[in-house]
């Protein structure tokens, strides 16, 4: 797919054309500084003046401040920062100030962590304690009415950006009467979502950013209610009124007016009742494609942009690598901590079972979608559920991997048997997708050699057979045939004897091996493959390709991201996913075998690099990957 459909909203967003254009402008015409009195000054000056009253109108703030910053975070670290040095003098001066440091459990990290940041290095020692969430993501306020005569600080938020859940503001405010606790809300994702009249409540501050409302990365604004305490973050030039030093984001800042002014106006983003008529569609058309999808929040309690899901039997990453091949980008929860392999803390505090969490999908879009985009979508996400269903059983050999460690099914579709070595049980929905039609013979370990059929010498599937071998120490590895042996954590010296050299090692453990090595390979303690030229780019690729016509693109995603999207820009490629390349090595490795170049490529180019390394450290020289993966490439 080439175009993409970005549903990744609650993560950024693209910039709206008039905030494009707007900061084109303040670069080309408003560059004065804000801060000098001659006409080009004055200039932006004006322009920043216009946008901070737009905002204030917009926001409801009425005598409060509104400051420019560069975003949630820093907005975030400033009213912390504020409300710790308040709650220090009134110790000091012997007044109520409260002893504890509240976060609602499902906040984004930014707040848990800044709380513990600015408490240690104002040797405050207070204690920082997780406001309980229900089962639908909602603050416990019973739990809060307990916590709130000695609250200190508390902090919420809007709308979770992972689930979308709205939080009953009105209700926590009602609460925190009469506590001295003073009261952050984060309402990054509330801006331009849901209404908000912040003069009119109790919160003290309120950090937003920009990015998540089509306005570009590093700008942000911070409310602070009247009367509420405030201790610069960032001091110097005074600039904000001596409440935010350092020269002002110009650009940033027109481009947020444009956003701001297409919310005041109307017109640009769609109603509320036009978004949850996208949502519903696209939860249809989700329902339809993932049979037994459960979505983790329900709908009437959450922003009608952000669907958060679970499928049995698949994980978050194989449904983000699907969902990328068909051009449909979605994430596993916040973007943050996307790249953190964990189940999501937000779904884990809202005590769903440890598969939603582990296993969960963002799909987020901002106000300014339209149907067409939205029809687009559901298309997509129609085809992704034909290629899951169209895929065919698994034959041979394949490899799971989960928290560092591997489990491996053998499969024969011929004789529809199957036997599963090292399960675990993070992988048991997955495991059971898979195996979903074979008969299975045994689940094995090889760490203590449980569950095989006693008083056989062999476990026949189909035409190959699977023997036993003791390793010593209690261990043992499962030999097939006298091509792959299933190790465990048996080292290449325990085995050397047992083995013939060229038997293809399965280990247990990631940190042992990604893939699979030969019992030669580990023996002779080969570092990863050095050479350089191991990694194409688009040139080097094209290079290759024209000085051998002969060479085999091998997609090592799996078999249905290869069917949403099965060629290299244009070029046939055969599919044998990263997790069927144990099964696939024999073949590419046979003595006599010519030595055809193999470009491996896959999404990111993580998997095939991993493929490219396998192949050159069994000796095959004309092995190679797409850098950066087919993302780099749409």
């Amino acid at each position: 797919m080439t175009n993409e459909l970005y549903l990744d909203g609650n993560a950024t967003s693209a910039v709206l054309p008039a905030a494009l254009q707007a900061a084109m402008d303040a670069m080309a015409h408003r560059y004065g500084n804000p801060s000098s009195t001659h006409a080009a000054g004055l200039k932006a000056k004006a322009l920043m003046l216009g946008v901070r009253e737009r905002a204030r109108r917009l926001l409801g703030i009425g005598d409060g401040r509104l400051m420019f910053n560069s975003g949630a975070t820093e907005g975030i670290q400033t009213a912390i920062l504020s409300a710790l040095c308040a709650i220090r003098e009134r110790r000091a001066l012997g007044l109520p100030a409260g002893e504890l440091l509240v976060y609602g459990a499902t906040e984004h990290k930014a707040v848990p962590e800044s709380l513990a940041h600015w408490n240690r290095l104002l040797g405050l020692d207070l204690a920082v304690q997780p406001l309980p969430a229900d089962a639908n993501g909602r603050h416990d306020l019973a739990a809060l009415r307990a916590l709130a005569p000695r609250a200190a600080l508390v902090c919420t938020m809007a709308a979770n950006n992972e689930t979308g859940v709205i939080s009953d503001l009105d209700g926590i405010g009602a609460v925190l009467e009469g506590s001295p606790a003073l009261w952050l809300v984060d309402c990054v994702q509330a801006l331009g979502k849901l209404p908000l009249h912040l003069a009119r409540t109790r919160i003290d501050y309120a950090p937003f950013s920009g990015h998540k409302l089509y306005a570009p990365k590093g700008i942000g604004m911070l409310y602070v209610r009247a009367g509420a305490p405030f201790t610069p973050l960032m001091m110097g030039g005074g600039q904000e009124a001596g409440q935010r030093s350092g020269t002002e984001n110009m650009a940033g800042i027109a481009a947020l007016g444009a956003v701001l002014q297409a919310l005041e106006e109307g017109g640009t983003f769609r109603t509320h009742a036009e978004l949850v008529a996208f949502r519903d569609a696209v939860a249809d058309s989700l329902r339809q494609a993932l049979p037994g999808i459960v979505f983790n929040a329900p709908f009437d309690g959450t922003l009608p942009t952000t669907l958060n899901f679970s499928v049995p039997g698949l994980s978050s990453k194989e449904l983000l690598d699907l969902f990328d091949a068909a051009g449909i980008r979605v994430s596993a929860g916040s973007a943050c901590s996307a790249a953190k392999a964990a189940p999501s803390y937000v779904l884990d505090a809202m005590g769903l079972p440890e598969w939603r969490s582990s296993s969960a999908v963002r799909l987020s879009f901002g106000p300014a979608t339209d149907a067409a985009m939205i029809a687009a979508a559901c298309e997509r996400i129609a085809h992704c559920g034909e290629v899951l269903r169209a895929a065919p059983m698994p034959d041979g050999l394949v490899q799971l991997t989960a928290g560092g460690a591997h489990t491996w099914l053998v499969c024969d579709a011929a004789s529809a048997t199957c036997v599963v070595i090292d399960p675990q049980a993070a992988l048991e929905n997955r495991i059971g997708s898979l195996v979903q039609g074979y008969r299975v013979l045994a689940r094995l370990s090889t760490r203590d050699g449980s569950g095989w059929p006693e008083g056989e010498q062999a476990l026949a599937l189909g035409a190959r057979q699977l023997r036993r071998l003791a390793v010593g120490g209690g261990t043992v590895c499962y030999l097939l045939d006298d091509t792959h042996a299933f190790t465990g954590h048996a080292t290449a010296a325990d085995l050397a004897t047992l083995l013939p050299p060229e038997t293809l090692l399965c280990t247990a453990s990631a940190q042992q091996e990604a893939c699979c090595t030969s019992l030669r390979v580990a023996l002779a303690q080969r570092p990863p493959s050095p050479d350089a030229d191991v990694n194409l780019d688009s040139k080097a690729l094209a290079d290759l390709l024209r000085a051998h016509p002969d060479a085999l693109l091998v997609d090592v995603r799996e078999a249905h991201e290869h069917a949403a999207e099965g060629s290299a820009h244009g070029h046939a490629a055969i599919s044998v996913p990263l997790s069927r390349l144990a099964g696939q090595l024999p073949r590419w490795l046979e003595p006599d075998g010519a030595q055809r170049p193999l470009v491996f490529f896959c999404r990111s180019g993580n998997r095939s690099a991993s493929a490219a390394d396998c192949l050159r450290r069994h000796g095959y020289r004309q092995a190679y990957h797409l850098a950066g993966g087919m993302a780099l490439r749409g």
